[in-house]
């Protein structure tokens, strides 16, 4: 069943190809500018016209487009049956004609009755097609396909010329008043089908808005298959075509060309391939297939199954069209559009693996912060880790080869750059947390480790944005400047730039104020901290070496708390405070996670005293976490705040 529906959609795609066909030929044909203002008047009105039919029947539903169909169909069989009355009553010498294609194919019977036998069963044929369609099934129907059979008895009896001619023209008039006959009674259908549909896209339009309402329309008639089919058609007939020129120009019957002959039919082909707004939307679908399944097979060799990770097949057509306006490459001359298209190519390239490379550097992460040690879940992502390291090099040394130095080699080539910087930053970090689960030791420096090396990698992107911007700038200014170039430019200083900087700068903020927090909290070490046989709410390991106080006297290893302190100012065990801005006194009264007090403490002062705080907490922020109950808070609820500190450890510190 799913097999069947799938072939009826494919069957509706293709229905549907020919109006891109025709909405392609308007915009590629062309007017002469020396006629009479009424004559180009009329010309825009019909192809506007054109395009505005050819959009209509686009987007039809496929019952409607269905039937589109068998009208059109069987109007086309009933002009085709009066033109073969006209031909074969008036142009044709039964006793000397030759009726050959250019092929050389017979098309008819020669001479004689065999002749008038081929003409009857054509008609026959055009006729019970004509009402089948339509659907007529009275005594008209004999009557159509009688009207039909007239002018080839008058033929066959030999009746003089103008008589033959007045039942050809007698005939197709029948057949046109009986035409518009059904069209005015299929009017009525027409007419409150167009309504139906008028009000329909009206009320999703106030409800959903036009973007929903484009993006139904869009998965509803499969638009990017549509493209697609229709690109790789136009493709194929344009390929039959110039394989059969150049057979016929050297003279042979191979079906084999030179390697010569086949490099100029691949260039011919891509050139054609984009010679319009519409090729290059079909090229574009073609792309988003060949990045899909591309995207699909890495994240399957890399055993990753994050969803976003899967927009590979959207991003890739979007870039190449986006390159693709903005160079003006439909507009460009042949030989140029085919330098212009092959440069693309090259940033989209570029553009792909730095996706990937994005797909990669959260498995990377995952397997090393999980301390997985399977060497077949790792070598997947290191082995794509490295050819994204390798590529670049690769791609930039050929093109340097081949090229001198301009902005778009140099543009590639900072791309290409950033790249390896990214994926020797993603290597580095994973080498850290691999050399952290294989002692088994708390590495406290390891998160400012893997800052410093992400700030790092951060800095030169953001040096790199930079220098792009000022390459773009300086393309608009002196090479190709355009309207969309102004403002992709525009959205890379906004979102590469300023965004980056801004994003960059918080997180500093963020680290150095956690920093000032942690070190503001009295510090213990040694024997003191032998006192307190627990362990560290936030990671659950023991204290080796040291742990820090908060105000409510409960103990966290430092690293924990700094990360925790990222997210929210509260104690993760009672949520009250952790910063004081005045001064923090060392207070040797150390009580643990389990409301353990260590000696020389007075316990009911400082239970008091951590009632009235807690008090206070409460009723500024509302809060209903915690209870009356002093005791329940030193022992620390930690339900509340599990989440979060999950979430926080598992933070990969970026």
């Amino acid at each position: 069943m799913p097999l069947l529906v799938s072939v009826s959609l494919d069957k509706f795609v293709a229905l549907r190809v020919p109006c891109l066909y025709i909405i392609d030929a308007i915009f590629n044909s062309y007017y002469d500018s020396s006629q009479s203002r009424f004559c180009i008047a009329l010309q825009i009105f019909l192809r506007l016209l054109g395009i505005f039919i050819s959009s209509i029947v686009l987007i039809l539903s496929q019952r409607s487009l269905f039937k589109f169909y068998m009208y059109s169909s069987a109007f086309l069989l009933a002009a085709t049956s009066v033109l073969v009355n006209y031909y074969a009553s008036l142009h044709i010498d039964f006793y000397g004609a030759y009726n050959t294609s250019a092929f050389g194919i017979e098309l008819l019977p020669q001479k004689g009755p065999s002749l008038w036998m081929a003409l009857i069963v054509l008609q026959l044929t055009f006729g019970i097609g004509y009402i089948t369609l339509l659907q007529i099934h009275s005594i008209y129907s004999q009557l159509i396909i009688l009207d039909l059979l007239v002018p080839i008895i008058g033929l066959i009896t030999e009746l003089p010329l103008h008589i033959r001619e007045t039942l050809v023209f007698t005939s197709s008039l029948i057949l046109a008043l009986n035409t518009v006959l059904v069209l005015a009674v299929k009017f009525k259908w027409f007419y409150y089908s167009t309504r139906y549909v008028y009000l329909l896209v009206r009320h999703m339009y106030r409800i959903y808005g036009l973007q929903l309402l484009m993006e139904d329309t869009w998965k509803r008639i499969r638009f990017p298959d549509i493209l697609r089919v229709f690109w790789l058609t136009r493709i194929t007939a344009q390929a039959t075509v110039l394989v059969y020129i150049l057979r016929m120009a050297n003279e042979t019957d191979s079906f084999f060309i030179s390697w010569d002959d086949f490099w100029d039919l691949i260039c011919n082909l891509i050139i054609s391939g984009c010679d319009s707004t519409l090729t290059v939307l079909g090229m574009s679908a073609v792309i988003s297939s060949v990045a899909h399944y591309l995207g699909l097979g890495i994240l399957a060799f890399i055993g990753s199954t994050e969803e976003d990770d899967r927009r590979l097949g959207f991003v890739a057509p979007v870039l190449f069209f986006i390159l693709a306006l903005q160079t003006g490459l439909s507009g460009l001359r042949p030989e140029e559009r085919l330098i212009r298209l092959s440069r693309n190519m090259c940033l989209l390239l570029t553009a792909v693996l730095h996706f990937i490379h994005g797909m990669t550097d959260p498995v990377l992460m995952s397997l090393s912060a999980s301390h997985v040690s399977s060497f077949r879940r790792h070598f997947p992502v290191l082995f794509v880790s490295a050819c994204l390291f390798i590529l670049p090099i690769l791609l930039s040394y050929v093109l340097w080869h081949h090229y001198a130095l301009n902005t778009w080699l140099f543009a590639v080539t900072a791309f290409c750059v950033e790249l390896c910087l990214k994926v020797i930053v993603s290597l580095t970090v994973y080498t850290l947390f691999m050399i952290d689960g294989y002692y088994n030791v708390l590495w406290e420096k390891l998160d400012d480790y893997v800052y410093y090396v992400r700030s790092t990698g951060n800095i030169i992107e953001f040096i790199f944005g930079v220098v792009m911007f000022g390459n773009g700038a300086y393309t608009m200014m002196f090479e190709s400047g355009s309207k969309i170039r102004a403002c992709m430019m525009c959205l890379h200083a906004y979102f590469n730039i300023y965004l980056q900087a801004k994003n960059g700068w918080k997180t500093f903020m963020n680290r150095r104020t956690a920093v000032k927090k942690i070190n503001s909290l009295p510090e213990i070490k040694g024997s003191r901290l032998q006192e307190i046989d627990d362990v560290c709410a936030i990671c659950y390991h023991e204290f080796t070496t040291s742990a820090r106080i908060t105000p409510c006297n409960h103990y966290f290893h430092a690293l924990c708390l700094r990360k925790w302190l990222y997210i929210q100012d509260t104690c993760p065990m009672c949520h009250q405070k952790v910063y004081i801005e005045d001064d923090i006194k060392d207070n040797s009264n150390i009580s643990n996670n389990n409301g353990f007090i260590a000696p020389n403490e007075n316990p009911e002062e400082a239970i008091r005293e951590a009632a009235a705080e807690s008090d206070r907490e409460l009723n500024e922020d509302d809060s209903t976490d915690c209870d009356d109950d002093v005791q329940r808070e030193r022992n620390g609820v930690i339900q509340h705040t599990g989440t979060a500190a999950e979430e926080f450890i598992n933070d990969d510190t970026d």
